[in-house]
């Protein structure tokens, strides 16, 4: 009954990250990991390894979730394949330096990192602050320079690298489009190295609870990847109803109190 209850949870947190998601028009990863860390948390997961567990399954999640995305893009050729194969080398080099990176770290000072990068993100968006368009892209080095970057902050917040991947791409002279289809096919080697490296940093964590491999918890796994994508669609069709400019507002509103929690506790 426990396990049940467990997998219910995780079902309408996946349910809740899904619809988030497709509301606010941005990767689930800066709703999963705080919404996790808050389930585990309850659950009394160790706080040792609670912020690298909600990081590494919120990039579990993204491998599927993303793949979804990532494909729809595809299909409408929304994704620049010649800008997409420069960064991958950068991408998956920087997911794994991220998550090096992250192992490295107490996850209390993980979770303050975090709280401070959702603030930066809700500023961001309060401010109404676009990126700056471009018209010429950068050559190769400076293409794997940046996918490094991306690669590694994303996999250290287990985020899907959007954040991040369309305002550098809208610089190189994407339009709008192209810069939020190749930003979803970077989230997939982001995701899946990333995920690969915290199961691998994480394996045989004495503090780990049993259902867990590495950094990935399966339960919380399984819920939000059966739940997420469906209520996704429940949210953009609420999206096309709500005013843009009050789910601005109230997006940022709450990041900006997930962002004060985790750096104040």
């Amino acid at each position: 009954m426990t396990v049940l209850i467990t997998l219910l949870g995780y079902l309408a947190l996946g349910a809740a990250a899904g619809t988030m998601a497709g509301l606010f028009g941005v990767g689930g990863g800066l709703i999963i990991v705080p919404a996790l860390a808050f389930a585990f948390e309850l659950q009394g997961v160790a706080s040792e390894v609670l912020m690298h567990l909600a990081v590494g399954t919120s990039l579990a999640t993204i491998v599927v979730t993303g793949a979804s995305s990532a494909f729809a893009h595809f299909q409408k050729g929304s994704i620049y394949q010649p800008w997409f194969m420069a960064l991958l080398p950068g991408l998956m080099l920087g997911a794994v330096a991220g998550v090096f990176v992250a192992g490295s770290l107490s996850g209390t000072l993980l979770g303050t990192l975090f709280g401070i990068f959702v603030l930066l993100v809700a500023v961001k968006m309060i401010l109404g602050l676009a990126p700056k368009p471009g018209s010429v892209a950068p050559g190769k080095p400076a293409m794997v320079l940046a996918g490094t970057v991306i690669g590694a902050i994303s996999a250290l917040f287990g985020i899907g690298g959007g954040t991040l991947a369309v305002p550098w791409l809208s610089r190189c002279g994407a339009t709008m489009t192209q810069a939020v289809g190749t930003s979803a096919a970077c989230g997939l080697p982001i995701a899946f190295f990333g995920a690969m490296t915290f199961i691998i940093v994480g394996w045989g964590h004495p503090l780990l609870p049993s259902t867990a491999t590495g950094f990935v918890m399966w339960p919380a796994f399984m819920g939000i990847v059966l739940a997420s994508v469906p209520f996704a669609h429940l949210g953009v069709k609420l999206a096309h109803v709500l005013p843009a400019h009050i789910l601005r507002y109230a997006f940022s509103t709450l990041l900006t109190l997930v962002g004060l929690r985790f750096v104040f506790g």
